[in-house]
Parts: C-alpha cells; structure tokens; sequence
C-alpha cells in the first residue's frame, strides 16, 4: 500500500467514525455491538486440574506455526515468572498462589462476546465470527495498535522486530481447525482435561455442575461468564479456605489468578467504540487536509509558477479523492443525507483555508512593496 492510498484511507476512517455519534451514544443502552451467536463456541479452563505441564503452549505452537521459545516447553521455570502474551506467543500458563498452594493458570485471548479490539480498529480487521472466535486480518492494518490500547485483558502482540510488514497476533481459537472439525491445539494437547471446548451454553452449565458437586473445591463464580460483557474463553478458580471478605463475592480468589473481578459486566466494546473511534478523525484526517495546504502554500515561495501550478493541480487531486472516498463511505454506512452533510462541511473548510491562504499571499505582497 503506498502512502497516498494510506492517507486516504484514514482519512476516510477518520470522517465515517465521526460521523458515528449516534450509534455510539445507542451503544450505551447496552445493546450488543456485534452480532451474538448463541450456538457459539467456548473452552473451560479448570484451574484446579491444570499441572502447568506447558504442553497447551507446545500444541498451540505447534498447530500455529509460531517460532520456538528461547526456553524449551519441558523447563517448567518460566511459569514462575507472570508473563504476557506477545506476537509470537499465543498462550502461555503461569503459576500463582491461592491460599499459599500453587495453582497454574492460562492465559489466552478471551474471544470477547463483544470484542473491544474490533470496536477500536477503524480498519476493520478483527471479526467476531459464528463460532464464537475473534479473528485478525491485516491485510488493511496500519499498525495503529488501537487494538491493543482497547482489550482489557492486554492480549494482542505486535510485531515489532518486523520492519517492512508488522502485524497484530494473538490467538484464533484455532479458528481453521473449527472450520475442518478439528478441537483448538492448546485443548487436543492437555492431558489432564484442564480445558474442555463445547458449546459456550454448555460449559456453563458444566461449570455449574462441577461448582454444586464440589463446592469446597470451586469458587462459585465463572470467570467470563459476565466479566466483560460474556468471553468464549472461561475460567473456573479454586476455593480459598479462609472465608472471603463479607461481599467480596471471590474477588480474592480469582485476582490471586491474576484476573480482573473489576471490570464490569458491560461489553468494553461500548467504550471504545466511541473513544477510540474518534480518533483517526482528529489525528488523521485534518492534519492531512490542512497539512497538505500549508504545504501548498510554502511551496510557493519555492518553485517557478508553471510548477506550483502542477504541484497545486496534484494536491487538490488528492485533497478531492480523500473526500470522494471519505463521502462514499459515509454514505455506505449513514446514508446519503449524512453524505451530503459530510460533503458540504469539508467542501466549506477547505474554501475557507483557501481564502485564508490568499489573504496571507496578499499581505506578503504588500510587504514587498
């Protein structure tokens, strides 16, 4: 993609997520953000089964293709150290304390029933698909990263070691196995039943079931049952011994996993739907615009008239394909009176930087005389 097809299409992010005031403020009644499934799928990850063994994170790179870790998958150390996910590491297990005795957790993207990811990228590279995965594709990604300001479990990796073609990567639920009927890597691989895919309505009810049968062992609480809107990805946590704080409801327990109880139950897609869509607009698209005329205009004072003449020719060219585009895709998605408002507010700004642009021409002029 070359610097001019870039621009403009910013610039055309830029204006449409402007002009999405509307919906965002609908947003905020609660209403889901993209479409729900209720066939989708999900996996239930038992903590109180999981031995730390790493061999979810050996399947998953494995089935991934991912490079291999500078530390072998057998060296069980590295889960003593709290590490994140990153481009190259799609899962990783960790070990944490509950109660003084140790419990291994991992972690993964959570496949948000709402993803705020797809809710912040204006290049509309993350999909919230049927089968309850939330997938990336980069083919129109700028390397924004407004993705990873935006998940709240602080999922997604770039790669930055990559100069020419960087991406965003995380975890796909495996989603090209599920279409071929195949379970995610990281499940296949666990040996001890730690994780369990199913249909997402199913595993809460399995969880449910483990919690009445054994409630000495279970937190009475499923981790992504509500957290965030709902998750595809589950966590059931063990039960401390010592009673929880009256009203605590096991807050204790799962932030001892290293899992935010605090994040609400409302989709993060609501938020950064309206304060991250914005942006583009205020970074990307003016600076653009009125960039490119003062540009123009110091250009002047440079080359011979018969070159400024073709300079401004090929500016204007540009500054009306990005409001071609921009307008286009505002009536794809508002309708041909928002078009029209768009087109009519931009068309008056750039005038009004034109004529501002002659009045300092002219004031120069009179100086030189």
């Amino acid at each position: 993609m070359n610097r001019r097809k870039f621009l403009t299409i910013l610039g055309t992010a830029g204006v449409a997520s402007a002009m999405s005031t509307a919906r965002v403020a609908e947003a905020g009644g609660g209403v889901h953000m993209f479409p729900y499934w209720e066939n989708s799928y999900g996996v239930l990850h038992d903590t109180t089964r999981c031995i730390g063994c790493r061999r979810c994170e050996e399947g998953c790179n494995k089935v991934n293709n991912l490079p291999k870790p500078k530390k072998p998958f057998a060296d069980l150390t590295v889960c003593n150290t709290r590490r994140r996910t990153s481009a190259y590491e799609w899962t990783v297990v960790n070990k944490y304390s509950v109660d003084g005795k140790p419990v291994f957790r991992k972690l993964q993207c959570f496949h948000c029933n709402d993803p705020a990811c797809a809710a912040a990228c204006f290049a509309k590279c993350f999909s919230k698909n049927a089968d309850g995965s939330v997938t990336y594709d980069g083919t129109q990604c700028v390397g924004c990263r407004y993705c990873m300001i935006a998940c709240p479990f602080y999922m997604p990796g770039f790669q930055y070691d990559e100069a020419f073609d960087p991406l965003v990567q995380k975890c796909t639920f495996c989603a090209p196995r599920l279409k071929e009927g195949k379970l995610p890597g990281c499940v296949e691989a666990c040996p001890m039943d730690a994780l369990t895919f199913g249909r997402r309505s199913d595993l809460i009810k399995l969880a449910r079931a483990r919690i009445k049968d054994h409630p000495d062992k279970y937190l009475d609480y499923i981790y992504g049952e509500w957290d965030a809107g709902g998750t595809a990805w589950m966590v059931l946590g063990p039960k401390a011994s010592t009673p929880p704080p009256a009203g605590s409801h096991g807050d204790g327990e799962m932030k001892a996993l290293g899992l935010d109880t605090q994040i609400g139950n409302r989709p993060v897609a609501e938020l950064t739907y309206g304060a991250l869509g914005a942006v583009p607009m205020i970074v990307a698209f003016w600076p653009v615009l009125f960039g490119g005329a003062y540009a123009m205009t110091k250009r002047k004072e440079a080359i011979h008239k018969a070159e400024q003449e073709a300079v401004e020719k090929q500016a204007k060219d540009d500054v009306t394909t990005a409001l071609d585009a921009a307008v286009r895709k505002i009536e794809e998605t508002q309708g041909q009176p928002a078009a029209d408002a768009a087109r009519k507010a931009m068309t008056e700004a750039l005038k009004s930087r034109e004529a501002l642009d002659s009045c300092h021409a002219s004031s120069d002029h009179g100086e030189g005389k």
